[in-house]
């Protein structure tokens, strides 16, 4: 294992001029102390390991050494070629790129590796869409996707619902995120500023985090939001303005300065669970058997069920637990709880009461024929 973290810890100081001890503890899931154990020890063995103290300093490899320890295991070239994800690339008009860069791969890798494209073929495939939907890409993906890679802002015009009015806006397209089929744009309104208020995304409604209008970026505020790429009618590379610092002339078009602090995958989980969170807006009350318990979670919202748990309190003299459940609406309860059959008794509100005792006497009904 150490010898694994000490040609990790040589690779991260190639690929970065220089690394701090908190910055390589954190990469390596070590202590501090660790990383100066293993930098004396790549010292003693002839790597040229320096450090530079001070506020600003850190460790760093001398005089432009590089090691030839970068050969592939065969789980690492199989691990390789399953991060392509040939139908993504293809969405965002990457497909050419990404078949050069695998047959380049492929044609360095040793003799006993030549195989490892074809194993993690065979053996994983990622179907993104959801069911009983068509894989249709957006038409505009492949320039969204063109503006995040170059971080170039982007005019466009898009609409926050079907039917609803068009809304032209300037956006720093900071990047794309395929969720159930679904491609979703995060992005910064410049105009927005760090105080803008709102907790839900930009591009209306529908599964996933969309619904809602407004900025806001992890927790309450911020300037990112988050637009569903299908909903663009135009995207265009925003000219750049005269005496435009950013990168780019106006034939490329303006480049923004990204924030190099910004974390797309913890953003976009947080949002995610906000989003799940926002459109349980009613709650029934219910008691719940042991098997009834344990089930919940499979027929109802996750994250609703683990939070009703763990607020419940102890069992009643029968066993069953008393709990009050966040839900979607009264009817989507109904749908979902009726799986609970005898494991669940409704509590309230009262005319859901209701409809449940009469789906019960229905099936008593039903099941109390002679056949």
């Amino acid at each position: 294992m150490r010898a694994a973290r000490l040609i990790h810890l040589v690779l991260l100081l190639q690929s970065r001029a220089t690394m701090t001890a908190a910055e390589l503890a954190e990469r390596l899931e070590v202590s501090e102390r660790t990383v100066a154990r293993d930098v004396q020890a790549l010292a003693e063995a002839g790597v040229p390991v320096y450090a530079d103290r001070g506020r600003t300093g850190g460790y760093r490899l001398v005089g432009g050494y590089r090691t030839r320890l970068t050969g592939l295991g065969r789980t690492e070239a199989e691990a390789l070629f399953l991060s392509g994800v040939p139908g993504v690339l293809r969405d965002m008009g990457l497909a050419d790129a990404g078949s050069a860069a695998r047959l380049k791969v492929s044609a360095a890798l040793g003799p006993e590796l030549r195989g490892a494209p074809d194993s993690a073929a065979q053996r994983f495939h990622l179907d993104a869409p959801g069911w009983w939907r068509e894989p249709d890409a957006p038409e505009l993906l492949p320039a969204v996707a063109e503006a995040v890679w170059a971080d170039r802002r982007l005019a466009v015009t898009y609409r926050r619902r079907p039917g609803a009015e068009a809304v032209e806006r300037e956006v720093e397209p900071y990047g794309l995120v395929l969720k159930a089929g679904v491609w979703y744009l995060v992005a910064r309104v410049p105009e927005a500023g760090p105080g803008a208020s709102g907790a839900g995304p930009e591009a209306g409604s529908g599964a996933g985090p969309q619904t809602g209008s407004g900025a806001g970026g992890p927790g309450a505020g911020g300037p990112y939001r988050v637009y569903r790429v299908e909903r663009f009618e135009r995207v265009e590379t925003a000219a750049a303005e005269p005496g435009d610092g950013a990168a780019g002339g106006p034939a490329e078009g303006a480049g923004f300065e990204r924030d190099e602090e910004f974390d797309l995958p913890g953003f976009w989980a947080e949002r995610a669970a906000a989003f799940a969170r926002s459109i349980l807006r009613d709650e029934v009350a219910l008691r719940l058997s042991p098997d009834g318990l344990r089930r919940l979670p499979h027929v109802t919202d996750r994250l609703a069920a683990e939070d009703a748990v763990a607020a419940a309190g102890r069992p009643d003299e029968e066993g069953w637990t008393a709990v009050r459940l966040r839900v979607e609406s009264a009817d989507v309860a109904y749908t979902q709880l009726l799986a609970l059959g005898p494991d669940a008794e409704l509590l309230g509100p009262p005319e859901l009461r209701e409809r449940f005792a009469a789906a019960a006497a229905r099936s008593a009904a039903l099941y109390g024929r002679s056949r």
